[in-house]
């Protein structure tokens, strides 16, 4: 093949040197030298491709062999014609008998029996036309993934806290056990922890070439191959490069339906009866399915018959039948018709024994049956082999499947003739078959039915009808079956003939075993003939189908109808007609080829119709079905004989007596004769020689019934693949056949054609085939498209000249092509080709003359007889050599109206085959060996053999208007053609025939694109356009690469020059997008590429592989750094080269670019091209070596260019983290539930004092963004296809030749990069469990698709054939709801608009499978996992690559704050334990390169890394433990390292710590405690500093830690106790004594909770120490007089300030660095601490206070002069003043209560005292309340011991009252504010109202019920509360009376419209007092005792009663 292409490759460059440059096209071609290195051509145009032959043939590869050698060149068996033999379904092919056939049956028979001619593109299946990402594959590729484990789905959930253990836990590290600042705790519990397992040789310094290797190597080890594989394909349409392989033509079937019929039974048995079937279509009138017959009488029945009845054939003995229907509908009804033998007597006495016997009787009439019987025998006898009709029934199909559906057992019974219902029934209809029209017709008003799935139903006939002789006929069949549906049903009324007839009905099995066709042909799997058959019915569809015949068939049918002897003279009124099919007319002249019925020889030479008794114009119904012969002659004809038969058996009367003869000849004009006849009846034999006339023609001498009228109605129909029964085809095919035979004179019709004459009717024949009717023109497509191809091609031979009838067959193809392009709308696939020619080229079309086994021309091929101009070839010489067979005839087969201008392609091509052109063998290195050349043969006198694509493009480029039209509407086809089987002429053709076809197609090409932007039809734009590039895409597997890229080029050129003058430009470049897409859907694009050509200039020679430091990538040093660039822009070189991709990716920056005007709907479409083309490489096996794989990536390294220039355009990944609130500290679940149980959020950062960053892009995404934001931002599916590319390439590419670019990029390019890299991070961050189980939950498929269908609608890139996709799966979604809205604006930025969304999703939702199973939710997040470790450890071997450049070139070092931005950034998001462990590595390596980086420059990155590494420290995932814990230690070491002293990470992680107990939900300190338990192991184990003082430092920081721990873990359990929280916060506060910015934090902390609980005075106190705090390190920093000393200066305010003195060793000193850095430690801050507390003071109303704030306020203001300031302070202490004057003795501050906390459910708080401080006036109820509704207590009997425990701890509070006195001191309270209000005069109603409400309206806990529930529900034990308890239980008495007495009172004083409230006031009174009533009537009967004997006791004190 490559031969081949040389070849082409030298004639071209002849041929261009000779062509003067007449096309444009072709100027450019040899681009060798002609491009100047470094000429530029902006991005929008093209550039010239280089030529690619000639680039192979003087760039050789130094590889040998190898998977790197297979990138070079197309394989060796790229393509082949394979010749598959066609699936028969029968055992034997059907073929005609006959071995002589006439050339048209010759043809057909070929045409249905020769193998599949089918072109195989070896490799296509690899091209991303057949995408592996559907699905199915993509489950393929994800199989035997690790499962990879993620921190968030291994944790519980967070209210796990609740468990014994956690209790247990809890208790054992009571804060009070041990006292603050003692460690023993801490240790001891630090002590009994396990640490996790420690990293190998972590502490042995070993070199970091060495540590960075064994990271690559673990991170290269076990990676997923394909990172596609883990990606969805993005959402999108059928992808427009798909071309589907086309179905197989084959045989026709409707929905299939199968009917065993079972048993049919009389009431009496008396003689047999004769059954048939069959479909007819009431709406239709039609008939539509042949008759099945079927016997089902006893043996004894069938035994009468026996003289009559020669022996059967099994294929006659079948009792069930498959129907095929192919319009199934309401109207169709399974007939069943009964025969018997004939008898004396009408039907209605015939069938009277069968209404009035019943079985019952049968004792009874026993005799009456006997003597039938007899009678019943004689008949069977004398008349065995005439039948008269019987009775009838029907059955409404539908009604039966419709029931069916439903049906709950297997039978049901039918009674026919009921009110029928309509079924609904969603139909299938195969819409190959269908044409328009016949859609219409369908739909119209009829529920669909479908066949295929109902339930199989046994069906019960009860009722027949009996035949009435006069309505026989089809006619009245139709009235009765209408009839039928109506309610009130004539029929009913008929007295029935009653009986049994059992039927199953259901949907016929795929492959039936023993079937026979309608020929009795067996189909396949028949495993034993002996077996009962079942026969397949033949159906006669309701409606035109439209399906090629691909099976030899060949049946007529005869249809006596009716017959009038009512003018015959003499006796004729048991009328019988034979109908025999004879070939001549000699009565043994009767051929056997008439079908039997049943019971029966399978053919018979006669077949009889029933007998109607004594009736002289009968009706028939009979069906005669006949086998044709193949080859009819004029001789062939049918016979009718009349009969009367002689029922009565009398003397001397013979049986049957002819009463009239006539014949129906099968031959008119060499044409088949079928259709309705009206014959006239002879009433004597026929004379000789009668065959060949019709009985029309009036004979001589003859006498006729009725005076030669016509009085016999008979039709004739023909199912034929041979007669194609329409004049115009059977004219035209009769011409060719002539033609071939060359036989003349041709009758056809009336005329009788000469050979001077054949060619003005050939052509008149082959222009009127348009006039044909479209349903035998399908029928017979493939054998009239051979036909037309072939008269194109080969001019035919007549009369000795060559005759041009190509233009008219060019024409007649077109009009036909159009015709069923127009007609079958509902059969076209995406790109609109309709499938019936589709599979015509693909299966059947064979180029003339190269079919198997026929070399040479000959009848076997199509039509390669010599009366053609054509050339034969062997198959062993060259077909240059071998001219010896053709003859010498004139030239052009062309439009002959152009052949004398010389500007006609045709002299074009002449004048260019006068070039002389070589050859080369096919070694490509021997010598040229010249042959004789062709092409100069050519031009003397031989003619020219026209190639058939090239006089195909010829015919194509000359022919004009409306059929040029035709043939641009369905380019496809012709482009197809053309292409088709070039493939099979490799071997078989000299190339320069190629060539020439080259020039032609260019001519072609040049004439279709000028004129194809100016077309109006946006859908036949559409298709023209990918029909080209598939057209395009098919050359270059056969043809001069370089030549395809300049037609490439051209079409670029063309569509360039017109978009950029549109004013919407998007339509245009979609259509370009989509013909590149489909251009690069080749399966060798890579090759195309030149992926192993190295980017020098093109002058040089081939480039030395030399470089020792860059072997494996292959490139040389001298020209490197142009060269680098080269590969990583889309550089001229680059471009030429790599020609397909430099395309693609051109495309891809073009559309991108932000300034493009107008192409923002693309983004999508031009994103997916690219993700399409990389996740096809990734999956192709051929590119599945790294090496390989490598140079595949280098063809898109220009890719991570672009993708940085789009930064600003991308969607913001991170800004999902933002709007969540989430800080980057938090794992996935953290921020579900921001408000639960969590520290406030400002709280959270205010712990972690100023080290959380706030998450913003990094600071380079803010430069770009100030001016790039403004552009539209990609959707988040855009955006996800790109990162995934970028990846992609990263991953793959030779990471030498990164390294290489990176050392070129700017710094400023660098971050772009790293910008990219973070922004990867949160894209491919992984979701979790929970959230894959929240989106299963949701009912709306995925938005972005949505949006995405969306703005495809708004910005009208929907195109046409989009719509037709939709339209062919009538799912067309609200398009035309949407107006369209201009691109601009950022209307598509993220915002998501639901409302639109609405609407959209109507038609997706059926389709969309909603709920996954548990499985599948685990695969989806199993999925998500790979990707996201696999997309992480790409960033990180990038990070580490650019890490390597700045170690190589030892500058660019401000870009590792970038790195390491990244790396922390990974670390935030929720990553798989194995990235963790990489990524902790090379954070390792990282801090030990540049340790610098971290202590000196990145102080925040620091911090925020000491953030991340205990946040992992915590993690529940022990390896992630350990790597975090060897990092954090490692950490330390280093700091310590750097200065002997790690304060900076111990304050950061101390910090950290407090911000992460604060923010993270589910953070368990058992897990921190183990890490910190690591750290100290290694710190033990750490022999090179154990003589320093950092095992110490490291223990103490670990134990502080663990302290600190404890009590923020304590803070978070007692978010719900205020005083509980201030109480730890205060503890922490005071663990932070040697920290400054963290003690001020939690003072502020706390004076911020106070202040929102209005406690202003400890607010006050707080922000005093802070003040403070502050002034005691300022004081340290700078000595300034004004200032204050430190915090002996605020003694007068409160003694406790002292605490604040900065006295300890530990003491980190102000001035180092990051310490006391915030913002309060200045005077400024001060100041500020100072007013806040005096203001908190002033509102506390501590106004003594407020002046002693001021004092240390004032001289520091005198200091500044800041006379503004004094004076607001000196007017603030007025106020304060005032106030002390104003309220003296009027003060009220705080109560304060001691509360004293008991039993076990309080914990740790058991046995605690507490004084609590409230509001100035508190009760002692509020408080007891307070204290004892505890959320997690329920009000039970257990909880009333609780309360009563803690009744007694009040009572140590208030010595004074019990809790029982304190309620009946407010009962009485209330008691008499009630009697009070009743009795008030004058009434106040709204004070009565209000003690009512107080009183009865109370339902919550503090009313009166709750108060008598705890107090009287119980007698106490207690013998001293007796009394008690009883005065209160007479409180609540009388609290009852008085509230009715007040009820009552108010029911006096409303008004109307308040009667609603007294209503409610009273039921809340009656609920009350119910309540009440059992705790009041509960008497102590201790105190009663003494008062019941009255009589025998004296009067004691109650008090002695006491026991």
């Amino acid at each position: 093949m490559s031969h081949f292409r040389t070849v082409a490759a030298e004639v071209r460059k002849q041929i261009s040197g000779q062509y003067g440059g007449s096309p444009q096209l072709l100027k450019n071609l040899n681009i060798g030298g002609s491009v100047s290195h470094h000429t530029t051509v902006p991005l929008t145009e093209a550039v010239d491709p280089v030529d690619l032959e000639d680039y192979l043939i003087t760039h050789p590869i130094a590889v040998e062999s190898g998977p790197l050698r297979d990138l070079l060149e197309f394989p060796p068996d790229d393509i082949e014609v394979v010749y598959t033999p066609r699936e028969c379904r029968t055992l034997v092919s059907a073929v005609p008998e006959e071995s002589e056939m006439d050339p048209h049956v010759r043809d057909c028979v070929r045409s249905y029996t020769e193998d599949w001619a089918i072109v195989n593109r070896k490799y296509h299946k690899l091209g991303t036309g057949f995408n592996p990402n559907t699905l199915d594959k993509q489950k393929e590729r994800q199989k035997g993934l690790p499962k990879q484990v993620f921190e968030s789905d291994e944790a519980p959930d967070g209210n796990s806290y609740h468990d014994e253990q956690d209790d247990l836990k809890r208790r054992s590290m009571s804060i009070d056990d041990t006292p603050r600042g003692s460690w023993a705790c801490s240790i001891f519990d630090l002590k009994n922890s396990l640490p996790d397992a420690l990293l190998p040789n972590l502490l042995d310094r070993t070199p970091n070439e060495e540590i960075d290797h064994h990271n690559e190597d673990q991170r290269k080890s076990n990676r997923h191959k394909e990172l596609f594989a883990l990606h969805p394909a993005p959402d999108e349409e059928e992808p427009i490069e798909r071309l589907s392989i086309p179905e197989v033509p084959k045989e026709h079937f409707g929905q299939r339906l199968l009917v065993k019929c079972l048993s049919l039974k009389f009431e009496i048995e008396i003689e047999p009866i004769f059954a048939s079937l069959a479909l007819y279509d009431v709406k239709e009138k039609k008939k539509i399915s042949e008759n099945f017959y079927f016997d089902l009488n006893s043996e004894q029945m069938k035994g009468m018959l026996r003289p009559h009845v020669p022996p059967a054939a099994i294929s006659t003995l079948a009792r069930s039948a498959i129907f095929s229907i192919t319009y199934p509908s309401q109207d169709v009804f399974l007939v069943i018709k009964l025969e018997k033998v004939l008898q004396q007597g009408d039907i209605g006495e015939c069938a009277e024994p069968y209404m009035i016997f019943k079985e019952s009787d049968a004792a009874k009439n026993k005799e009456k049956l006997e003597k039938l019987k007899c009678q019943a025998e004689q008949f069977c006898q004398r008349l065995g082999k005439y039948r008269m009709p019987f009775a009838w029934t029907a059955i409404h199909l539908m009604n039966i499947v419709s029931s069916a559906g439903s049906l709950e057992r297997d039978s049901t019974e039918v009674e026919v003739g009921t009110g029928e219902r309509k079924g609904s029934w969603s139909e299938r209809r195969n819409s190959s078959i269908v044409g328009r029209r016949s859609l219409e017709r369908t739909t119209s008003g009829d529920e669909a039915c479908n066949l295929t799935s109902f339930r199989p139903a046994t069906l019960t006939v009860t009722n027949f009808f009996k035949q009435e002789g006069d309505r026989l006929s089809d006619e009245d069949l139709y009235k009765f079956l209408a009839d039928m549906r109506r309610p009130s049903s004539v029929l009913r009324r008929l007295r029935p003939i009653t009986a049994q007839l059992k039927i199953d009905i259901s949907p016929a099995p795929e492959n039936p075993h023993y079937c026979l066709t309608p020929e009795l042909l067996q189909v396949k799997l028949y495993p034993d003939s002996r077996v009962r058959p079942t026969r397949e019915i033949l159906e006669f569809p309701a409606r035109d189908v439209y399906v090629p015949n691909t099976t030899y068939r060949n049946l007529l049918y005869v249809y006596p109808q009716s017959l009038n002897f009512a003018n015959r003279q003499g006796s004729a009124r048991n009328i019988t007609v034979k109908v025999q099919f004879m070939y001549g007319e000699d009565p043994s002249n009767a051929m056997p080829v008439i079908f039997g019925k049943s019971s029966c020889p399978e053919f018979s030479k006669e077949a009889y119709t029933a007998v109607v008794y004594h009736n002289r114009s009968p009706d028939f119904h009979e069906e005669i079905k006949i086998k044709l012969p193949a080859t009819l002659t004029d001789h062939h004809h049918l016979l009718f004989t009349f009969y009367h038969v002689s029922c009565q058996q009398k003397q001397n009367t013979p049986l049957e007596t002819p009463v009239g003869y006539t014949w129906i000849p099968m031959l008119q004009n060499g044409r088949l004769k079928t259709g309705q006849f009206c014959l006239p009846v002879s009433l004597e034999k026929p004379p000789q020689a009668y065959s060949v006339l019709s009985p029309e023609v009036p004979l001589p001498g003859m006498k006729w019934v009725d005076n030669h009228k016509g009085v016999f109605n008979v039709e004739v129909v023909a199912v034929s693949s041979l007669h194609t029964q329409d004049p115009y085809l059977d004219k035209f095919f009769a011409l060719v056949h002539a033609l071939d035979e060359h036989m003349f004179p041709v009758r056809i019709g009336d005329m009788r054609i000469m050979e001077n004459n054949l060619e003005n009717e050939l052509k008149s024949s082959i222009s009127a085939l348009n006039s044909s009717q479209l349903e035998p023109v399908v029928r017979f497509l493939h054998l009239l498209l051979d036909k037309l191809i072939l008269l194109v091609v080969r001019p035919p031979v007549i009369a000795g000249q060559i005759v041009n009838l190509g233009q008219a067959s060019f024409e007649a193809m077109a009009s036909i092509i159009n015709r069923l392009h127009k007609n079958l709308d509902g059969n076209q696939d995406q790109h609109g080709r309709n499938s019936l020619l589709a599979s015509y080229i693909y299966y059947v079309f064979r180029l003339p003359n190269t079919y198997p086994n026929s070399p040479s021309p000959g009848p076997g091929g199509l039509g390669g007889s010599v009366h053609y101009a054509t050339m034969a070839r062997s198959a062993v010489r060259p077909a240059s050599l071998n001219l010896t067979r053709t003859r010498s005839r004139s030239l052009s087969n062309s439009n002959p109206d152009i052949s004398g201008t010389p500007t006609s392609p045709d002299d074009e091509v002449r004048s260019i085959i006068g070039s002389k052109a070589t050859d080369r063998s096919c070694n490509r290195m021997s010598s040229h060996t010249e042959t004789s050349s062709f092409l100069q043969t050519l031009t003397g006198r031989l003619p020219t053999k026209k190639l058939f694509h090239e006089e195909l493009a010829l015919q194509w480029v000359v022919c004009s208007g409306s059929v040029r039209e035709a043939a641009l509407q369905q380019a496809w086809f012709f482009f197809e053609l053309m292409v088709s089987k070039l493939e099979a002429l490799y071997q078989k053709l000299a190339f320069e025939y190629i060539c020439i076809a080259l020039l032609l197609l260019s001519v072609f090409f040049v004439i279709f694109h000028f004129s194809l932007p100016s077309l109006q039809d946006t859908e036949m734009v559409e298709r023209l356009n990918t029909s080209l590039a598939f057209f395009l895409n098919d050359l270059l597997s056969i043809m001069d690469r370089g030549f395809v890229f300049v037609l490439i080029k051209t079409c670029y050129k063309q569509v360039s020059s017109k978009l950029y003058s549109l004013t919407n430009p998007s339509n245009l470049a979609s259509l370009r997008l989509d013909f590149l897409r489909i251009i690069c859907s080749h399966e060798h694009y890579v090759t195309l590429n030149l992926p192993c050509s190295l980017l020098t200039p093109p002058a040089s020679p081939s480039p030395s592989v030399s470089s020792a430091t860059s072997q494996s990538s292959g490139f040389s040093t001298n020209v490197q750094d142009q060269k680098i660039a080269n590969m990583f822009e889309l550089s001229v070189p680059f471009r030429q080269q790599h020609y397909l991709a430099g395309l693609v990716l051109t495309e891809l920056a073009v559309i991108l670019d932000p300034d493009a005007e107008g192409l923002f709907g693309l983004h999508k479409k031009v994103i997916n091209m690219v993700h399409n083309l990389l996740s096809s490489h990734d999956s192709d096996p051929r590119y599945a070596d790294p090496q390989v794989k490598a140079r595949v990536a280098m063809l898109y390294l220009p890719l991570i260019g672009v993708i940085m220039e789009t930064v600003p355009q991308l969607y913001d990944f991170t800004e999902s983290h933002n709007q969540r609130g989430r800080p980057s500290c938090v794992a996935a679940d953290d921020y579900e539930g921001e408000s639960g149980s969590m520290i406030s959020q400002t709280v959270a950062m205010a712990i972690a004092g100023t080290s959380v960053p706030q998450l913003t892009r990094p600071s380079s995404f803010l430069l770009t963004s100030s001016s790039g934001r403004q552009h539209s931002t990609f959707s988040t599916e855009s955006s996800r296809s790109l990162l995934i590319c970028l990846l992609w390439v990263l991953k793959n590419a030779d990471e030498s030749v990164l390294q290489k670019w990176f050392t070129d990029l700017s710094v400023l390019q660098l971050n772009r990069l790293l910008d990219l890299l973070y922004l990867c991070v949160s894209c491919f961050e992984y979701k979790g469990k929970k959230v894959f189980e929240r989106m299963n939950s949701l009912t709306f498929k995925k938005s972005k698709d949505m949006r995405a269908k969306l703005e495809e609608a708004i910005l009208g890139s929907i195109g046409a054939r989009q719509e037709m996709v939709r339209r062919s799966r009538g799912q067309l979604g609200n398009y035309s709801l949407l107006s369209p809205r201009s691109p601009s604006g950022s209307a598509f930025g993220s915002q998501e608009n639901l409302r639109w969304r609405k609407d959209m999703t109507h038609w997706r939702q059926n389709t969309e499978k909603l709920d996954k199973s548990r499985a599948e939710i685990e695969h989806e997040a199993l999925i998500d996992g790979n990707l996201a470790t696999e997309a992480n450890l790409i960033i990180l071997d990038t990070l580490e690559i650019v890490v390597q450049t700045v170690s190589v070139t030892e500058s660019k070092e401000s870009i590792l704050g970038g790195v390491l931005k990244v790396l922390l950034h990974s670390m935030a998001c929720n990553q798989s334990a194995l990235y963790l462990q990489h990524c902790f590595a090379t954070q390792r390596a990282l801090v030990s390169k540049f340790p610098e980086l971290l202590f000196e420059e990145e102080t925040e990155q620091c911090a925020d890394l000491c953030l991340r590494l205990l946040r992992h420290c915590s993690s529940s995932i022990s390896t992630i433990r350990s790597h975090a814990s060897a990092s954090l230690y490692l950490l330390m070491r280093q700091n310590f390292e750097i200065g002997n002293n790690f304060a900076r990470v111990k304050m950061q992680v101390t910090m950290s710590l407090s911000s992460l107990v604060g923010t993270s939900q589910n953070f368990n300190e058992e897990f921190l405690r183990r890490s910190l338990k690591t750290i100290l192991t290694y710190a033990e184990e750490d022999l090179e500093l154990r003589e320093t003082t950092f095992p110490d430092q490291v223990q103490d920081l670990v134990f502080n830690l663990h302290m600190i721990l404890s009590d923020t873990v304590k803070m978070k359990e007692h978010q719900e106790d205020p005083e509980m929280l201030i109480d730890l916060m205060y503890r922490i506060a005071k663990g932070y004594q040697n920290s400054p910015d963290l003690r001020l934090t939690w003072l502020q902390n706390m004076a911020g909770k106070h202040s929102e609980r209005s406690n202003h005075a400890e607010s006050a106190q707080c922000l005093v120490h802070s003040a403070a705090l502050v002034a005691e390190y300022l004081s340290m920093l700078e000595d300034r007089k004004y200032l204050p000393v430190g915090c002996v200066t605020f003694q007068n305010i409160s003694s406790n300030v002292l605490e604040e003195s900065a006295v300890s060793d530990d003491v980190v000193s102000p001035d180092e660095e990051g310490i006391c850095s915030g913002k309060y430690f200045t005077e400024a801050g001060l100041v500020g601490l100072l007013e806040q507390a005096a203001a908190s003071f002033s509102m506390a109303g501590m106004y003594e206070a407020v002046n002693e704030v001021y004092k240390v306020l004032i001289p520091i203001h005198e200091a500044n002069r800041d006379a503004k300031k004094l004076s607001t302070i000196h007017g603030k202490l007025q106020e304060a003043f005032s106030k002390i004057v104003h309220q003296d003795g009027k003060r009220m501050f705080g109560t304060y209560f001691r509360v004293g906390f008991y039993g076990t459910k309080f914990g740790d708080l058991d046995e605690q005292e507490f004084v609590y401080k409230e509001p100035a006036i508190t009760k002692l109820a509020e408080i007891s309340h307070r204290s004892c509704i505890d959320p997690s207590f329920q009000l039970s009997s257990q909880t009333h011991r609780e309360l009563r425990g803690l009744f007694k701890a009040l009572q140590r509070v208030c010595i004074i009252l019990t809790p029982i006195e304190v309620a009946i001191e407010d009962m009485q309270k209330k008691t008499q504010e009630l009697a009070f209000a009743t009795h008030q005069d004058p009434a106040d109603p709204k004070m009565l109202q209000m003690v009512l409400q107080g009183s009865v309206g109370t339902t919550v806990n503090q009313g009166p019920l709750e108060v008598a529930q705890v107090f009287l529900s119980e007698i106490p034990n207690d013998p001293k509360l007796f009394r008690h308890h009883n005065k209160l239980r007479l409180c609540f008495k009388d609290f009852t009376k008085r509230c009715e007495d007040a009820l009552r009172k108010n029911k006096s004083l409303i008004g109307p419209d308040q009667k609603e409230y007294q209503r409610e006031l009273e039921r809340n009174y009656h609920r009350l007092k119910e309540a009440l009533q059992p705790l009041i009537n509960r008497k102590i009967p201790q105190l009663y005792k003494a008062v019941l004997p009255v009589t025998c006791h004296s009067r004691m004190s109650l008090r002695k009663m006491d026991i």
